[in-house]
Order: C-alpha cells, then structure tokens, then sequence
C-alpha cells in the first residue's frame, strides 16, 4: 500500500504522484496488487481501479489525510472500512512517501515500511508556511522523522536526494536510488519548433517553483528577441500572483498561462518549444527535464536544486545557473546559438533515453521482496502477493 497526499487526479498533483503511480503500475504487471491512499478531492471518486489495476482510496483532505490513513488501517484490522480484508486484505509492505511530512505508519502499522522521500524540504519550508509553522514542519522533517524511520529502508530518486538525508542521520546503506522513468513524449502527429523563440515552463504554481525567474527572463530578452514567447503549462494556488507580476513587468502579453495540460498537450509544448526552463528551489529528481530531454528539447536549471543535477548533464544536456541573472544570461546564450541549442537537444535525448519505468519498477519490486524489507512470516503463499 502507497501512502501519498495526493494522486495525479488531484489538481495539485505533480511529480511525486507521477512516480507513485508508474512505480505502483509496474509492481502490478509484475503481480503484485496495490492500493494508493490519499487525500479526497472534486476531481475523482473515493475509491476507484485505474486501468492499470491500482485501487485508489481517497479520504480525508490536505492535512487530515495521514490521520485518516492511519485510521483505515486500523479499522481494517477489524474487518470495517475500505480496508478491511473482505475489500482487498491488509498490506504486506507499506510505501510511505514523505513529501515534508510522512504518514508516521511505522507508529501504527507492524508490516515493513519502506520510506519514499523525493527530496528534503529544508529550503521550502519558509516559502510555503509562516516562521512558526516552517520550524515545526523542519523539526519533524529532519529530526523527528529520521528518528520514528530508523529500522525501515528509504528509497529516494537521486543522490543529491541521499546524500541530504546523510545529513539527517539516515544510513547511506539503508538509501536506495530508483530514478524516475522517462515516460513516451512523441506526439501523435510530428511537432515542429515554432518559428520565433519560445520557453516553456512545466510544473505546479507554487512559490517554491520560482516561475518568477521565467518571468524575468522573457522581460529582460524580449528587446533582444522580439518574438519571444513564454509559455507556463500547470495550475497552483499561486497563479494570480504570477499573472500579476506578468502584467507589472509589462509581458502579460508574451506569457500564456495553460493551465492543466494533457499528456498529449505536454508533449506538445515540450516539442515546439525552443528551450524548457526549470527554475525550481528543490527537486527530488526533475521529470519535466526528461521530458522535455525526450523530444531534444534542452533545459535551464539551478544548480544545487537536488536531483536536477543528474537528471541534466550540466554543459552537454543544458545548463545549470547560479541566480537570477545567470539564468537570464544562460537563457539569451542558448536562445541565440542555434547549433549549440541543437547538440544539447539530441545529448538530452539520449540522456532521457537511459531511464525507464519498466527498469524502475524492476529495481522497486526486487527491494520489496528482499529478505531485509519483508520479514520471512510476511512472505506471501502465492505468487500473485499483496502491495497493497
């Protein structure tokens, strides 16, 4: 069972539901069956079976969903609720994904407990909560947590992502590293470049997102190329701020706000676009980078913003900046160089090329049935077993 605050249904739904959910569908087509637990939202059912055979049980919301989790569980164990043996059986292992705050499951639950961490939110905190609420959710993030997860394995998606829980006091040893898979990004019909230049950025509007330094990027160049166009694909709470901070520095008329885009939609826009920009504070690995990697389209990111540091290949598959004005800087070099533009293109193809979800969800399903994950009296009696 996968322990998430949220699935890709939701409208704040991002990478971490993206990896969630494929790592879950693989596990699946190797006989495994699943459940993922999250939060209740408008935009699907409170309990449902996707096509790919993952049962998704929503109840509760932002902030309650890891009491109401830890709730079913228990109830389940009573034969009531939607966990209950009759609608599905207890789990045999439990995937707790701690995005800042985890599920606290080792607390409750007596099944192995691997715990997911994308990436560590120690510069998020004050971004997205006020002073007090930022050093209560860092205590718990960096020294509750590793504490209450001492005896269970972590899996995280990069190194940056390991070597920070290092930091916190998690055992390398106890770290393992399954990279996101590069999904299938060519369009149904061929995509060319648009014919002036064009950005895209991909991802949730949240502050942490720093879309803003897009923003600057399209205000400082657009003398330089007058054609240019920015394109902000995703949907978040903080939108009208950066709608409004489009119009103050006067290119509302230059940013196309896409909001929620299909799957199709996105391979579009990574496809025409010129450059993808990824101006993230943290991310546990960067999946829009591949992506757009996928269909030879280069990127723009910070450098030492976690995983993005593997998921592009500083100088050969784009280019890492150091602040705002590097990142401008880099923006305008890459803009104007059409063939150095080009080579980074095909190196990011091939790049995208090196990660699948078939060889994660392989790594995945051999660190769950390892003797030191699953206790010998939890191993399963039939070959179709339980996840979830």
């Amino acid at each position: 069972m996968f322990l998430n605050w949220r699935d890709t249904r939701n409208p704040h739904g991002g990478g971490s539901e993206v990896y969630v959910e494929k790592i879950a569908g693989e596990l699946i087509r190797r006989g495994y069956r699943a459940t993922l637990f999250c939060a209740a939202h408008d935009e699907g059912p409170a309990d449902e079976t996707t096509a790919a055979g993952l049962r998704v049980v929503r109840r509760g919301g932002r902030h309650t969903v890891y009491l109401r989790a830890a709730l079913a569980y228990l109830l389940g164990m009573i034969g009531i609720g939607p966990l209950s043996r009759r609608r599905g059986g207890r789990p045999d292992v439990l995937v707790d994904v701690g995005n800042g705050l985890p599920f606290f499951s080792p607390l409750w639950s007596r099944r192995p407990v691997i715990a997911l961490v994308h990436h560590v939110h120690r510069e998020q905190w004050p971004v997205v909560l006020t002073p007090r609420l930022a050093r209560i959710g860092w205590w718990i993030e960096s020294w509750l947590a590793p504490r209450l997860y001492s005896h269970c394995r972590y899996v995280t998606v990069s190194a940056a992502t390991r070597d920070e829980l290092a930091v916190l006091g998690v055992d390398p040893e106890r770290v393992t590293i399954v990279h996101n898979g590069t999904p299938e990004m060519a369009p149904a019909a061929p995509v060319a470049r648009t014919p002036e230049p064009s950005l895209v950025v991909l991802g949730r509007l949240v502050p942490h997102k720093r879309v803003e330094m897009a923003l600057d990027a399209v205000a400082e160049l657009h003398h330089e190329f007058p054609g240019l166009t920015l394109t902000v694909a995703g949907q978040g709470w903080w939108e009208d701020e950066l709608r409004e901070y489009a119009v103050k520095h006067g290119i509302a008329d230059r940013v196309r706000f896409a909001g929620f885009v299909s799957d199709e939609e996105k391979r579009v826009l990574m496809s025409e676009a010129w450059l993808a920009l990824t101006p993230s504070l943290k991310e546990g690995w960067g999946l829009t980078i591949v992506e757009a990697g996928a269909v030879g389209t280069p990127n723009i990111a910070i450098r030492g913003a976690g995983g993005v540091e593997e998921s592009l290949v500083d100088g050969r598959t784009g280019l890492l900046a150091d602040d705002t004005p590097d990142f401008i800087a880099k923006t305008r070099l890459l803009l104007a160089d059409d063939a150095l533009r080009a080579e980074m293109g095909s190196a990011a193809r091939a790049h995208a090329d090196c990660f699948t979800w078939p060889s994660a969800g392989e790594k995945f399903a051999g660190l769950i049935s390892a003797p030191r994950v699953v206790r010998a009296t939890d191993q399963p009696r039939q070959r179709t077993h339980t996840a979830g």
